[in-house]
């Protein structure tokens, strides 16, 4: 090194090391910047704007005109104002072909996945008439597909039935489930209007997936009752109950038809799923597939009259669209509690989903959703879908995966596809009585597939082992408890992790590159060396009132270790302890009383603690506690290297 160190208040008297020497000084180093003191008002509005409004929502109503202003927040609301100026016949073409697309695969699915939430497949259907419409005018994602899904349809019906018993009291159940699904609305469209939306980021991508992988298992598993015709089935989840369930009935509930009819179409589903994945051009044979298959097993069943021999169909399904279901929601009694806490619950996952969703496919055409927007949009259609007979509705991944390989451009498809499920209701809903429940049980069945993301497992558990345990928590929780417990243990598992990084950050000895002034970890790097009689150390993490003390004891043992050390190796004393804190973001009063407390510990011992780059957050509050004052202005530097050179001169010279 060419220069040597300079004190960060710029006095040019001499520093001194731990047993009085002085260490060399040069006018001409850099000094570690004292930002100006900050108005407390501002500081707090800066907080509070980074942490709600980071992407400055009102910037483009900036010096606007009062008519501007007026029409960019009707689009901002209502989305459809701002891509519908300029949409055109050539986006509609590639509308007309995703909605359509998406219709002929979502009529059978939603028939199904109502079924899971124990309700009449007529709510399915409903479910992709309206909601659909109101997130196409308020949603900013152009390939998110609306309507029920499996994961939220079994939640929604195993936390309702906890409540409420859907054989004996079906309209109660259906009382809470529009209850539910409003309160799910009304949750999802406050985590967005308060731009709460941070909040479903703390449910790790680990835990979704183990979550998901479980919950898919559950789904097929549940499956097995309308698979081979099973009239008797358990009401639980896990799959050890159901498992049972399915062997006690292996003699004589099991139904030979209805196997049948099951494994010959659930083999026609993968082998078109298989067609479509080896061609992308032939991606509308997969999503065709479940209405073939309806219409191939309900006329099979219609002209051999298979309903006699035991194989349960569909039965009536109700003519007509959505009635007002407003006056059904329950906005006193002992349920309204019991439905706020299901709709919350049931909203949060299915906002989990849609965000996750919107966002993957917003990536991969370049553009831009917002997510708070997104919220409100979401939580905006279940209210009013809560009022119109629907249960809770959210993003379809296979839909929307169809949607986008269908070419869709807005969100017009979304109204497509309620406009097909809206002529399905008022003329073709008595053709379904026929329609056998293998068949929709095998629709489930090759949906939920792909939601068991094993090459992902994989990836989590190479990649991070306690992310991996946060995955597996939740997919064993969900298989072998039930869905609400897995998804309690994702939740519990990732906050755990956050404070588990939070309270045990980690920290660092530093070496020295040979031939550079570089300072860096001596185990990722073996080549680095350490300088003797200096112990430099890294922080990486702000020191909170969570973690101070575990900081101030992992240095101490880090000192420990190294004295030994140089103690068997007959090498010079530690003298200088330099703590490198340019990771260290932000630092508490608690954080400050544990750096005093380590400086006296090292005054006893005779050794002499620097620190090395601090940012401006951090200096300002070690100058405004006096903790700087304390440690004398003098042994703060602006790197590692200016601190090391202070500290040893003529080894920097060497080097």
């Amino acid at each position: 090194m060419s220069s040597r160190a300079h004190p960060v208040d710029g006095d040019l008297s001499p520093a001194t090391d731990g047993g009085g020497l002085p260490m060399k000084s040069s006018p001409h180093r850099h000094k570690v910047g004292i930002p100006p003191k900050q108005n407390m008002f501002k500081d707090f509005m800066y907080t509070f704007k980074e942490t709600f409004f980071h992407d400055d929502p009102l910037r483009d109503f900036k010096d606007q005109p009062k008519s501007k202003k007026f029409m960019l927040g009707l689009q901002s609301v209502f989305p459809v104002f701002d891509w519908g100026r300029n949409y055109n016949l050539k986006k509609f073409r590639g509308d007309l072909i995703s909605g359509l697309t998406i219709a002929s695969l979502c009529i059978p699915q939603d028939i199904g996945y109502a079924k899971l939430a124990n309700l009449d497949p007529k709510y399915g259907l409903y479910s992709s008439f309206v909601p659909p419409l109101v997130y196409a005018c308020m949603g900013s994602s152009r390939d998110i597909a609306i309507g029920p899904v499996a994961v939220v349809s079994l939640l929604l019906g195993t936390l309702l039935r906890a409540e409420i018993d859907p054989n004996t009291n079906p309209d109660e159940y259906l009382r809470l489930a529009f209850t539910a699904t409003f309160f799910a609305g009304i949750t999802e469209a406050a985590l967005g209007f308060f731009r709460l939306g941070f909040l479903i980021d703390f449910l790790s991508h680990a835990a979704v997936v183990g979550f998901m992988g479980g919950a898919a298992i559950t789904i097929a598993l549940q499956q097995l009752k309308g698979f081979l015709g099973i009239k008797k089935f358990t009401k639980k989840t896990d799959i050890i109950a159901v498992l049972e369930s399915v062997f006690k009935a292996a003699h004589h509930g099991w139904n030979w038809q209805t196997i049948l009819i099951g494994a010959s179409f659930l083999s026609f589903l993968l082998t078109s799923k298989f067609i479509g994945k080896k061609s992308k051009k032939l991606f509308w044979v997969p999503a065709i597939a479940p209405l073939i298959s309806v219409i191939i097993s309900t006329f099979f069943v219609y002209l051999t009259r298979a309903d006699k021999q035991g194989v349960q169909i569909v039965k009536h399904l109700d003519q007509g669209i959505n009635p007002s279901s407003l006056h059904l929601i329950y906005f006193t009694g002992d349920n309204l509690a019991k439905g706020i806490r299901i709709g919350v619950v049931a909203g949060m996952v299915a906002l989990t989903e849609a965000v996750a969703i919107g966002r993957t496919f917003a990536a991969m055409k370049d553009y831009q959703i917002d997510g708070n927007k997104e919220m409100v949009a979401l939580g905006m259609m279940n209210v009013v879908g809560s009022m119109s007979s629907c249960y809770v509705a959210t993003g379809s991944f296979s839909r929307s995966a169809v949607n986008f390989m269908a070419g869709c451009q807005t969100a017009v498809s979304n109204i497509i596809m309620s406009i097909v499920v809206l002529l399905t209701l008022l003329f073709l809903t008595p053709l379904f009585k026929y329609t056998p429940n293998a068949i929709l049980a095998a629709i489930i069945i090759n949906a939920v597939i792909p939601l068991i993301d094993i090459q992902a497992a994989i990836l989590i558990f190479k990649v991070d082992k306690l992310d991996f345990i946060a995955c597996i928590g939740a997919f064993f929780g969900v298989i072998f408890v039930s869905v609400e417990i897995g998804l309690l243990i994702a939740v519990s598992i990732s906050f755990a992790k956050i404070l588990l990084q939070v309270t045990r950050p980690r920290t660092a000895v530093l070496g020295n590159i040979p031939r550079t002034s570089v300072y860096r970890n001596i185990q990722q790097y073996p080549e680095a060396t350490m300088v003797p009689g200096v112990l430099t150390i890294r922080v990486d993490s702000a020191i909170y009132f969570s973690n101070s003390n575990y900081v101030r004891e992992r240095i101490q043992r880090w000192l420990h270790e190294e004295e030994e050390k140089v103690k068997a190796a007959s090498l010079p004393r530690i003298q200088f302890l330099i703590i490198e804190m340019s990771p260290v973001t932000d630092i508490d009063t608690s954080g400050i009383h544990a750096l005093e407390d380590l400086y006296k510990s090292l005054q006893k011992r005779d050794i002499q603690l620097i620190l090395a780059n601090p940012g401006p957050l951090v200096i300002g509050k070690l100058h405004l506690s006096h903790f700087a004052d304390m440690l004398g202005q003098d042994n703060i530097y602006l790197t590692v290297a200016d601190a090391v050179e202070a500290c040893c001169p003529k080894l920097s010279e060497e080097v």
